[in-house]
Order: C-alpha cells, then sequence, then structure tokens
C-alpha cells in the first residue's frame, strides 16, 4: 500500500519510518487437522479453505447508524461511496463471484463500519462466515478512504475478504526482520499495537499453501509501505519498501484464476435427480452446476468419491444468488451433503470448490 499524505519521507533509522496506519488483523486460530490426514490434504485445504465458490453473491452492508451499537460505526456518503467503488473494482476484473450492497446488516455477510479509533482490518475470505451477530463487524475502516492512501485501503481490506492474506507475511519473499525495530516502531503511536498483534500481522510466516502463486510481490495491494531500518533482508529493501499503489498484475491473475469468470447459463450443466455428473476440475478449481426441482420436496445434494470439497446451495434469484446452505467435508472420511426441502420450478444453482481428490477425475455430484 502506498503511503499516505501525511507520511514523512523515508529515513535510514527505524524511528523516522514513515508515519502510517497500518491493517491489523483479527488474530485467528490455526487450523488443525486430524493425524491421519496427510500433508498433502492439509495442503491443499488449506490453499483453499478461505475462497469462495463460484456464484457466490456477497451481500455487504456499510453501518448508517440507527441504534447504539452502528451509530458509533456509521460511515458518510464519501466513505460509503468509496467502498462501493472499490467492490466494483475488484468485480469489473471479470470474476465468477459478485457483490450487492443491501441496508440490513442481517442480510450481509460482510459487515462494514467505519470507527476511527478501530483502525482498518477485515476477516479473510470464508473467516467472515463464523462472524454471525448482525451486530458484530467483520470489517472497519479507522482513517479517511478518500485519499489515495485511503482507496487503497478499500481495495486491501475487501483483497482480505476475498481470500488474500498480506504479502509481507509471504513465506517466498525471504523477508528478515529487524524485529527489535519492527516491534519499537508498531508498539509506537498512531499503531500502538501490543505484542501478539505485531506477531501476528507483521513478523508471522504465512504458510506457503495460502498465498497467491510462489513468488513475492512487493506491489501487491496487500502489501505495506515500509520505512527504512525496519527489513534486514533482502538488501534492497533495507532503506525502505514502496509499493506503487492499486492492484498489480499479479493480484489481477490470482483473483481471477481463484474466481474464474462465471460460464454462460445456457453452458452452465444441469442436474437430473439421480444422475451423476463428474466434477470434472482439479484440486482448487470451483464448478457451478443448475437444478431446478420437478416437484417440491426434500433433496439430497452429495459429492461421491475420496475428495475433500466444499459444497454450497443458492437460490438463483433476478438480484443474484442467495446462499442457503453449505457443507464442507475438507479433513474428514465423508463426504460433502446438503439435505433440504426445494421447490419446484425455483431455479437453484450448486457450487462446488475441490481442495483434494485422492484419485483423478473420480469425484462425482448427485442429487437424489
Amino acid at each position: 500500500m502506498p503511503t499516505s499524505p501525511e507520511a514523512t519521507s523515508f529515513s535510514t533509522a527505524a524511528s523516522e519510518a514513515p508515519v502510517l496506519r497500518y491493517c491489523c488483523q483479527p488474530v485467528q486460530p490455526a487450523r488443525q487437522f486430524d493425524p491421519a490426514v496427510d500433508a498433502a490434504r492439509t495442503r491443499a485445504i488449506l490453499a483453499g479453505g478461505k475462497k469462495w465458490v463460484n456464484g457466490t453473491q456477497l451481500r455487504y452492508c456499510c453501518y448508517q447508524g440507527g441504534d447504539a451499537v452502528a451509530d458509533a460505526w456509521k460511515g458518510g456518503a464519501v466513505a460509503i461511496d468509496e467502498v462501493r467503488k472499490a467492490f466494483e473494482s475488484w468485480f469489473q476484473l471479470g470474476i465468477g463471484i459478485s457483490f450487492r450492497q443491501v441496508s440490513r446488516p442481517d442480510e450481509a455477510t460482510i459487515r462494514i463500519a467505519f470507527d476511527p479509533a478501530g483502525g482498518s482490518w477485515s476477516y479473510v475470505g470464508r473467516d467472515n462466515l463464523n462472524v454471525r451477530d448482525p451486530l458484530q463487524r467483520t470489517m472497519n475502516f479507522g482513517w479517511p478512504l478518500d485519499t489515495p492512501y485511503g482507496r487503497d485501503t478499500a481495495m486491501h481490506e475487501i483483497g482480505h475478504a476475498l481470500g488474500l492474506e498480506h504479502e509481507h507475511q509471504n513465506p517466498f519473499a525471504g523477508i528478515a526482520w529487524d524485529n527489535d525495530a519492527v516491534r519499537r516502531y508498531f508498539q509506537g503511536p498512531p499503531n500502538n499495537w501490543d505484542a501478539q498483534k505485531i506477531d501476528w500481522n507483521i513478523l508471522r510466516k504465512i504458510s506457503p499453501a495460502e498465498v497467491k502463486g510462489s513468488n513475492w510481490d512487493p506491489d501487491s495491494i496487500m502489501e505495506y509501505a515500509f520505512g527504512a531500518g525496519l527489513i534486514v533482508e533482502p538488501a534492497a529493501y533495507r532503506g525502505g519498501l514502496q509499493p506503487k499503489g492499486g492492484l498489480s498484475p499479479a493480484d489481477k491473475a490470482w483473483i481471477v484464476a481463484s474466481y474464474p469468470p462465471g460460464s454462460p447459463l445456457a453452458a452452465i450443466p444441469a442436474l437430473e435427480v439421480g444422475r451423476s455428473l463428474k466434477l470434472a476440475i482439479k484440486a482448487g478449481e470451483t464448478r457451478v452446476f443448475d437444478f431446478t426441482p420437478p416437484q417440491t420436496r426434500s433433496y439430497s445434494i452429495a459429492t461421491a468419491g475420496s475428495a475433500d470439497t466444499l459444497l454450497v446451495l443458492f437460490e438463483a434469484r433476478s438480484n443474484g444468488n442467495v446462499r442457503i446452505a453449505a457443507d464442507d467435508d475438507s479433513g474428514s472420511d465423508r463426504n460433502a451433503r446438503i439435505e433440504m426441502s426445494l421447490r419446484s420450478g425455483q431455479r437453484y444453482q450448486i457450487g462446488v470448490r475441490l481442495y483434494y481428490e485422492k484419485m483423478a477425475a473420480e469425484t462425482a455430484l448427485m442429487v437424489t
């Protein structure tokens, strides 16, 4: 992310690093796997575990006041418009998920506050689903968004919501920090972080399975600007790191690869009751199927085969898909299954993300 307008120039001392407020991610517990799950499966699950499936419409709500909690978090018209434009910038890349602004927090998966005392942050990808209380925010903006730094902040936090992690924590970056200098800098104003926040947001290396690609992207929207004296290696960044700002080519490539453009309606395969269809996708890929029930009754939608999958059922509406059920069988010795009463003549879509399969091309989907 580029420097803010009020940032000082880079110097050779960490104590004179640019005065920036940084995104501070909520600390999350690491996922634990049964010892019987082998390393190849765990890597594949971690690689896709926070990504959405294609066909998802992410509904977001910006708090605008009206009750005791939201009044402290309400955003002004300018800030909300910048958030709206940032979502549109991601969508215009031609990805297979969409966004819709809603007015009520209980209708939203992503609930956005504008609390100046709360810093800027967002939950990552599907971690948003773990925060169900409509009066709990899943994203916050702590400074103005109508500046170059603010606009990049909006893009950065939405990048988190899409599943992107901090780029400087990429293990392929080869960054060696001056730990003492990092701690002194982030413990001080304007960030005032404690040791846990510094470790989680700066010093911690993310699992190779959870980062985009196999190379570090110093110009990523998910990268920070750092002043001199914080980075020891690579030597080229001892004097500071300054991303170009905006979405980098690697950012764009990652998001399109993770959420490839959706197929035209006529090209989406239709499921029929009792007929098995092979997923025909590789690990890490996603696919969408159509289903229109011939009668109103309870249906079972399930995968088959030795695989780890995320299965999501959407009700297709004129204003976009609405997620109504999901099952994730990753890391377990079962198949994903959704059982639900569905209405005759109503169109549904079923999105599947394949994490891992033991036998290539054996995983299938069936409605019964």
